[in-house]
């Protein structure tokens, strides 16, 4: 509501039901048409519960693959907000095909060829981030996090101790400046003392106008051009494997 001066919302996959932790739909940005979707964790308790805090279901990710085949049959660029602890990882959903899903929307952004910019304004965690995060662009508000695993859940793999999430942390390289220095992000947006949520509007209007100035960008490439996310995945590879 911040960003968009018109949204309409799209909802369910076609296929077995709507799955309210992935908002997505139509928006109008300064006279531009753009498809937007995004994880929704929610504020209270009730809102957290309703929308799975965040953890998207099969079901999430096919409609986010049917409001990308929209956008590119009609030429409109895709912004994705990432903000998730990971996909749902409940019997249900991989029942249902959340590895298929997953590997369905990173197998379709890597085909389009149309502009797409993925912001990560809060949690980015594993597969679940990445579905929606192979972009021409990505950014990350400055206090956001980006990783294949939580610190706590790291530790606790390695060293069989939580409490040693901070050194996990470290080695995850899983912060905006870390990431930036990868080459793994395009850019960071800075937050206000205390963290985004202490002064929405001018966040809201940092972001906004880096989109505006990144899709001014991307819009004088050629389609065939829109293909960096190759060099992304290999930055990837490379900091892992080092």
């Amino acid at each position: 509501e911040k960003i968009c001066d018109e949204f309409i919302e799209l909802k369910g996959d076609r296929l077995f039901r709507e799955d309210p932790s992935i908002v997505g739909g139509l928006g109008l940005i300064e006279g531009k048409s753009v498809v937007i979707i995004g994880h929704q964790k929610g504020k209270t308790t009730e809102e957290r519960l309703h929308y799975n805090f965040g953890m998207a279901s099969p079901e999430g990710y096919r409609k986010s693959q049917r409001l990308m085949k929209m956008a590119e049959k009609f030429m409109m660029p895709i912004i994705t907000f990432i903000d998730t602890p990971g996909a749902y990882p409940d019997v249900g959903a991989e029942e249902r095909g959340q590895a298929s899903a997953i590997a369905h929307n990173v197998l379709l952004m890597s085909e389009l060829k149309i502009p797409i910019i993925a912001i990560v304004i809060g949690e980015g965690g594993s597969g679940g981030a990445l579905a929606l995060g192979l972009a021409d662009y990505v950014m990350m508000l400055q206090k956001s996090i980006y990783s294949v695993i939580s610190p706590e859940g790291c530790a606790a793999i390695l060293w069989q101790d939580s409490n040693s999430s901070r050194l996990a942390a470290a080695a995850l390289k899983l912060t905006s400046k870390d990431l930036k220095k990868l080459n793994i992000i395009d850019e960071i947006i800075p937050e206000p003392r205390g963290g985004a949520h202490k002064n929405l509007d001018k966040v809201a209007k940092l972001i906004k106008k880096s989109i505006l100035k990144t899709l001014g960008e991307l819009e004088q490439l050629d389609p065939n051009e829109l293909k960096w996310y190759f060099f992304y995945f290999c930055n990837i590879s490379r900091c892992y494997n080092s």
